[in-house]
């Protein structure tokens, strides 16, 4: 009788932790984000808890802060914010971005920076991406839209350093007055 119980208690640590392992792999993921572009919301050398799962039921919204593949080095994943969804127009105008005709009061963005005035018009199945910190300009302005199959999911929360820990805004505030387009 002892030894079934033990056997059963040994199954059911067995499958809790391959269950662990699933989510943790599979589902969720820490990424190291090494680089200065999403400051002051995710800081350099911070880790990003990732939910890759999160765009296979819902498309990515305008505010996004999001995990994809660098379209340079796709072996290499990055950190940005959606700002544009397929069939926007995005014009950047000095310190300004405007997306459908509507300009973003974007109060992420710590110094508002386009070194030069430009439209986009975002593809199909396509998406315009930003950094928070602006004056890094490697970003859709220089790349172009990211396809559906770059994004590597949409990033939740900062959870090292600990004394960074905090949930990763979607600043849907900011993009509430943007009308879809049709």
């Amino acid at each position: 009788m002892k030894r079934s119980h033990f056997a059963r208690e040994i199954i059911e640590l067995i499958a809790i932790t391959l269950l662990l392992f699933v989510v943790i792999r599979f589902i969720i993921h820490g990424y190291h984000m090494q680089s200065t572009s999403m400051q002051p919301e995710v800081g350099s050398d911070a880790y990003v808890m990732v939910n890759r799962t999160s765009y296979m039921f819902t498309r990515p919204q305008r505010g996004d802060a999001v995990v994809i593949h660098y379209p340079p080095d796709p072996n290499t994943d990055i950190m940005a914010r959606i700002i544009g969804l397929p069939g926007d127009d995005i014009k950047a105008n000095g310190p300004h971005i405007s997306v459908n005709g509507m300009v973003l009061n974007e109060t992420y963005v710590q110094h508002p920076f386009n070194p030069e005035s430009k439209e986009w018009k975002v593809p199909a199945n396509s998406y315009f991406v930003l950094n928070d910190n602006r004056s890094m300009t490697d970003d859709s302005r220089r790349w172009g839209s990211v396809t559906n199959d770059m994004i590597v999911g949409k990033a939740i929360v900062v959870f090292w350093p600990v004394n960074s820990w905090h949930i990763i805004s979607s600043h849907s505030t900011v993009f509430n007055q943007v009308k879809n387009t049709p």
